[in-house]
């Protein structure tokens, strides 16, 4: 099997209600790898720029608690991994079904290149205040 770089296109981890299974939030992530990027483009960043960049996500993510609703219920999570269709994967992964959130609200977080790559972030959550009008 190819390297994780070079068959996954988008993960996410999703956050659900013990009980339910309800998804109520979704941090995703989205992979282009260096053979989905223009070859005219340079993705060449040096580690101090790559480092800035994962310091400003680290930053954002910690901010994130001020808008993001609290989850105060029992939660579980999920680790979801998008590939091309014709990838063999691993024979202990499972296929799921799409998880959608009810409600939805997304907000996208800074983006980050490396020499092999680009990640974008989106988070994706349940808008409480939609059920209480």
């Amino acid at each position: 099997m190819a390297g994780s770089w070079e068959v996954t296109k988008n993960s996410s981890c999703d956050y659900e209600q013990g009980p339910t299974n309800e998804v109520l939030e979704r941090w995703n992530f989205s992979i282009e790898t260096d053979k989905e990027l223009d070859k005219k483009v340079s993705r060449e960043n040096s580690d101090k720029e790559i480092m800035r960049e994962i310091q400003a996500i680290m930053r954002q993510i910690a901010s994130s608690i001020t808008y993001l609703p609290c989850l105060d219920e029992p939660c579980i999570f999920d680790v979801l991994a998008y590939t091309d269709m014709d990838v063999a994967i691993p024979f202990t992964w499972t296929e799921s079904d799409p998880k959608l959130i009810a409600n939805l609200q997304m907000v996208k977080l800074h983006s980050f290149d490396t020499k092999i790559g680009k990640v974008d972030t989106l988070v994706s959550y349940k808008n409480d205040e939609w059920d209480e009008q």
